[in-house]
């Protein structure tokens, strides 16, 4: 607003870029053309996602956050009983099972006192992991994260699969201890427990002035206030002196804050080691340095449901996650074998974005981007670097929940919706003039697969309504099952096919009838076995002829520590006993023997196949009689490899009162699970599991009718383990009755 000629724009700008590239260490040769506006408008945008377990309140958390931005005029809860749901909860289904199934992306603006408006563009996400997907997909392409706990319950199982997911992405999280207004509220052990369970440096920034019925307000550790909501809706946020019976507690915790500072901070571990108190902007700046860093992550308080500690996490999200220039970002290109390049957030750069998710809505495909780095106009062309196709973008919008604002460019870092173009989950669009690919996300295998059939047989909307459900959601699988005639969905648990189904009966009007859930078994074998096969074939003329000779073996699979793995398919062949463009054709054999077992029908997994010699005819030999060559040998030495049968194992954990802790293991224990761990916390207790998924099903309703309804489960997949000797006698001849009965 002072710049009044031109000299003074450009020492402005010159000090601008100088302090952006100290802040944020990107090299200060690759800031070119920054506009001073637009280094503001990045210094001044988050991009986060609210993720925990089920049910600890992040809808509820996310719906206060909008009403206190001023995003939405008043409050309704999850299972609200004025008939309105959540905002965040957009869906029909949701609303009415009081759960969140897809996540939800809006954006508001806070006004962070003494500090000017932020722009914070927000997704909400599921807890369960059958939704998992959701998660996955949100924490690729967001900068931070809100990691929201319950005050009783503390680190649970989904809290360990989304901490897991946030390292993958390496996304900076601050954690909210939620109801604090519930019985049996503990702060402070679920602060232990993050160190613990999630191992990572943590400590609480604030604590809480009373708990459960007598929740009053936080004391916030830094600034050394204490901070109370009043107002009907808790919107006034009131600063006093702290209470003196909690002068005592506070100076312990704010010395536990600053000791675990040092352990991640170089600047505080110095104040540390020369005995000084740090100052509140000292504590701040250190905060955010270790937040972002990935090395800890600040602990705040409160109770969303009673309008309690919100602002607070607002200012959090402000304070110490990242703007989208503070992160690193990187992109393959492909003009260069595939070289690492980093991508620059700034608009006058080319443009780069990665479209993450996928809707159908009533105005066609609604494709959800990430802008990396340029802007993304309304009207302008891009091209999707995997196809080469270039498209027109005809609309362009910013998302809250099921509403749409419409905009005419997006700038770098942010997030948009863009409807009319085709493409799939996970492609790279750039301007045309780069040659761009962003990795794409990790996608879990599903673990569950169920039988469907409409009750109305050739109905157009049930392929259109699987179809789409597939480009929406990469772990819901169809597929056509040959033999027995029938279409299987598969997907990551028997909610997340149960909400497919009913999404079909009430989106497209078809209702089905499903089959006994089937699971995905696996085959493997478990020693070394040579093979010695010759496929040959006369029909007159010009036949069949191909030798293979070798082995196969049990193939490890790779860990997280191994630093590479041997190749699945191996060719020792020398001296042309095998012509080298034969060599593909045995290993499509060996891939086509992969996808059948021969003892149930599954596929196989962690075989390698490993071809030392053979022979060829110069007339007979084809691409086609090695391949087969490959595949009948593959089968032989299959049933001599000493074959098992591998079953999904999930990790099971179950909360429930005390008095029903017997029975909660007496069923495992029936169920033939292997307990892993049992907590007791106050009246409740929980117990931490290994129980095959074929021992699963129907375990909802036992353990709802075993605890009067008060207990609660949630199972993720964990590994493939061999079944017992008897069960793989039992599905052998299951699959052999099964063939028999086709044949006949």
């Amino acid at each position: 607003e002072n710049i009044t000629n031109i000299s003074s724009f450009r020492k402005l700008r010159k000090n601008c870029i100088k302090w952006f590239a100290s802040a944020t260490d990107v090299p200060s040769k690759t800031i070119t053309n920054v506009e001073p506006a637009d280094l503001l408008r990045l210094q001044r945008l988050r991009n986060i996602g609210i993720s925990a377990h089920i049910d600890s309140g992040k809808t509820t958390l996310t719906e206060r956050i909008l009403y206190y931005t001023g995003r939405i005029k008043s409050i309704h809860e999850v299972r609200g009983k004025d008939g309105e749901g959540a905002k965040m909860d957009s869906m029909e289904l949701e609303r009415e099972r009081g759960i969140t199934i897809q996540s939800a992306a809006t954006y508001c603006n806070w006004n962070w006192e003494g500090h000017g408006d932020y722009n914070i563009n927000i997704i909400d996400t599921p807890g369960h992991v059958d939704f998992t997907i959701e998660v996955e997909r949100a924490l690729r392409v967001l900068d931070g994260a809100v990691l929201v706990l319950c005050g009783v319950s503390g680190v649970q199982s989904q809290t360990i699969t989304v901490d897991r997911q946030m390292r993958r992405y390496n996304v900076p999280r601050i954690s909210f201890i939620n109801k604090l207004d519930r019985v049996g509220a503990n702060p402070f052990t679920i602060v232990e427990q993050i160190r613990q369970k999630l191992r990572i440096t943590a400590a609480a920034i604030q604590i809480p002035i009373g708990l459960e019925d007598n929740l009053k307000g936080i004391v916030d550790l830094i600034k050394w206030k204490a901070v109370y909501n009043e107002g009907g809706r808790g919107e006034k946020v009131i600063e006093k002196e702290i209470p003196e019976d909690l002068i005592e507690l506070a100076l312990e915790k704010r010395q536990e804050l600053v000791e675990n500072l040092a352990d991640v901070d170089d600047q505080i571990a110095e104040i540390f080691l020369m005995e000084e108190k740090p100052t509140s902007e000292q504590l701040m700046d250190a905060v955010r340095r270790a937040t972002i860093a990935n090395k800890f992550t600040p602990v705040l308080m409160g109770s969303a449901f009673k309008n309690t500690g919100v602002q607070r996490v607002l200012d959090a999200v402000c304070a110490f996650l990242p703007n989208p220039a503070e992160v690193h970002n990187t992109a393959l290109d492909i003009s260069r074998k595939e070289a690492k390049v980093d991508l620059i957030p700034y608009s006058k750069n080319p443009f780069v974005g990665l479209a993450f998710k996928l809707e159908d809505g009533k105005y066609g495909q609604l494709t959800y981007v990430r802008v990396y780095q340029g802007l993304l106009k309304k009207g302008s062309f891009i091209t999707n670097s995997k196809t080469s196709k270039k498209v027109k973008v005809p609309r362009l919008v910013r998302m809250h929940s099921n509403e749409m604002e419409d905009v005419e460019e997006v700038g770098a870092g942010e997030i948009c919706a863009m409807f009319g173009v085709d493409c799939s989950s996970g492609d790279t669009f750039t301007d045309g003039t780069l040659h761009y690919t962003l990795t794409s996300m990790f996608i879990p295998d599903p673990v569950i697969s169920l039988s469907i059939t409409p009750k109305v047989k050739d109905s157009a909307n049930f392929s259109k309504a699987l179809n789409r459900f597939q480009r929406e959601d990469p772990t819901f699988r169809a597929s056509y099952d040959t033999e027995s005639k029938e279409t299987i969905i598969s997907g990551m648990g028997e909610l997340h096919l149960d909400i497919y189904v009913e999404r079909m009966r009430r989106e497209y009007n078809v209702d089905c009838v499903t089959g006994k859930p089937q699971v995905a078994f696996r085959e493997t074998v478990t020693s070394m076995a040579k093979f010695d096969y010759t496929h040959k074939k006369q029909t007159g003329g010009a036949g069949q002829y191909g030798k293979v000779i070798g082995y196969i073996e049990p193939l490890q699979e790779l860990n997280d520590e191994d630093e590479e793995q041997l190749p699945a398919f191996e060719s020792r062949v020398v001296g042309g006993h095998i012509p080298s463009n034969f060599i593909p054709a045995v290993e499509k054999g060996f891939l086509d023997g992969l996808e059948k077992g021969s003892l149930i029908g599954h596929p196989v997994k962690n075989v390698r196949f490993v071809l030392e010699d053979g022979a060829h005819h110069a007339v007979d030999s084809s691409e086609l009689a090695f391949r087969l060559a490959a595949l009948y040998a593959f089968r032989e030495a299959f049933l001599k490899a000493k074959p098992v049968i591998l079953e999904p194992i999930m990790d099971v954990s179950i909360t429930a009162p005390l008095e029903f802790q017997g029975t909660v293991i007496g069923n495992l224990n029936k169920r033939k699970g292997t307990i892993i761990d049992t907590e007791v916390q106050e009246d409740y207790f929980v117990v931490n599991a290994e129980v095959s998924l074929n021992s699963m099903f129907g375990y909802s309703s036992d353990l709802r009718s075993a605890t009067q309804g008060k207990g609660e489960f949630s199972m993720e997949y964990k590994d493939h383990r061999p079944v017992s000797p008897n069960v793989q006698e039992e599905l052998i001849n299951e699959y052999k009755k099964r063939k028999a009965a086709e044949k006949k």
